[in-house]
């Protein structure tokens, strides 16, 4: 079973825009905050961890991810990476782009105390495993039982993902707005 998500964004970063650009290029200090997100590991190449969701009947689920980083111009983008060997996992993918040019009004002149807003487009794509349910329909086929409870996990998962989706900007904000030293993740310098 696959669900999917998305959020897109516009938050404005608290200073110029090579702060913003430090901001989106580093994941352990844009995405410290994020309440949802565990056991994060990044190296200057690819992010790693667990999307922790909740779903009625099945608990909570960890749902891990791997996603390669680039580097872009004006940001950073998330690639995801397939993890087909887990029974259950999440692609993230996503982009960061920051306005470059800030300037004062009526001179047109940069302004290097400015706020600058920067775009983001996040997309969660899970993959999920329900068990087989058995039932009436004999010789090993999914049956009614089996059927309706693909259909409430769907339901389920589908609420979760996008709540998920919708709590994303609130802990990017904090981490903005509590800086470089908000990092709470393992990071390597590869």
């Amino acid at each position: 079973m696959i669900i999917e998500s998305a959020q897109q964004f516009t938050l404005v970063y608290p200073g110029p825009p090579e702060g913003a650009l430090a901001f989106v290029r580093d994941p352990a200090w844009s995405l410290s905050r994020v309440r949802f997100l565990s056991g994060l590991r990044a190296t200057a190449r690819e992010l790693r961890g667990d999307l922790l969701v909740h779903l009625p009947v099945l608990g909570q689920v960890d749902l891990p991810f791997s996603s390669v980083l680039q580097l872009t111009p004006v940001g950073a983008a998330l690639d995801p990476q397939s993890l087909e060997h887990e029974r259950a996992w999440v692609e993230v993918s996503g982009v960061a782009q920051v306005e470059l040019v800030t300037s004062v009004p009526d001179t047109g002149a940069p302004d290097r105390g400015a706020l600058t807003p920067v775009r983001f487009s996040f997309q969660f794509r899970a993959h999920l495993a329900t068990p087989d349910g058995g039932g009436p329909t004999g010789g090993g086929g999914v049956g009614w039982g089996g059927a309706a409870f693909g259909k409430m996990v769907r339901a389920a998962a589908t609420r979760t993902l996008e709540r998920v989706a919708q709590e994303l900007p609130e802990g990017i904000r904090q981490a903005m707005e509590a800086g470089p030293r908000s990092r709470a993740m393992q990071t390597d310098s590869d």
